[in-house]
């Protein structure tokens, strides 16, 4: 598990039980020859926060411009996330994570899975970082990743 993925469930299950609202997050146990669905699953009654989402983080001091579809996910994956999702009737949302360096800030977004759907069956190539920064951002406090049920609602 990433530090990211670690801190987007850290970061669920703390709002949760902070705000008192049913639900928990989760990430499944990786196994070494199978393929993992999502990186992080969120159950709760709560129709906002019945979610399946992947994770992704971008150095951009390493210059990367973009999150590519082919570089930044497996062969199939994107097609197996996309049917997971359809099947299990989570919102789907990919988080991206931009790492700008050491001592510089990191920010995340999120971008709803159906407009990462729409961009790869049009055979777009990905998101740029400048495109990455126009979607709704999960904002930091304290070096922790805030969740703020506005920015999650469909």
């Amino acid at each position: 598990m990433t530090d990211f993925e670690r801190e987007i469930v850290k970061s669920f299950n703390q709002f949760f039980k902070q705000g008192g609202v049913e639900g928990i997050a989760y990430r499944l146990k990786q196994h070494r020859f199978t393929s993992q669905m999502l990186d992080v699953l969120v159950d709760s009654p709560h129709k906002n926060f019945y979610l399946g989402i992947e994770c992704k983080s971008v150095s951009t001091k390493k210059g990367a411009a973009a999150l590519y579809f082919t570089q930044h996910f497996g062969t199939g994956q994107i097609l197996r996330i996309d049917e997971f999702i359809k099947k299990s009737g989570r919102r789907g949302i990919l988080a991206v994570e931009l790492r700008r360096g050491s001592g510089k800030t990191r920010e995340a977004h999120i971008i709803n899975w159906t407009e990462l759907r729409k961009r790869y069956a049009k055979g777009l190539v990905g998101f740029t970082v400048n495109e990455i920064v126009q979607f709704p951002e999960i904002r930091r406090k304290g070096g922790r990743y805030i969740i703020v049920p506005e920015a999650w609602r469909d």
